[in-house]
């Protein structure tokens, strides 16, 4: 069975990279340009998952304190 899927898989790829071309994409363009979304998104994804207890916690801050450049009685220099 997995020979047989593999073959659909090609046969499918082929026939959307026909299209694609008939319609005058450029393929390899169109290519590179959606790796690079979908590696973008992925580091994004990773990017929030290992920051993910820092997220949290600032954003408990916030809820709690409210932004701190906002608090008028703060003597810290915050910016405005």
């Amino acid at each position: 069975m997995p020979g047989l899927q593999r073959a659909a898989s090609k046969s499918s790829h082929s026939d959307l990279l026909n299209e694609a071309r008939e319609l005058g994409f450029d393929v390899s363009q169109v290519a590179s340009s959606d790796l690079r979304q979908t590696i973008k998104a992925e580091k994004e994804r990773r990017w929030k998952l290992e920051n993910k207890e820092a997220i949290e916690a600032w954003n408990e801050f916030i809820g709690r304190e409210g932004l701190p450049w906002l608090n008028s009685g703060s003597s810290r220099n915050y910016p405005t």
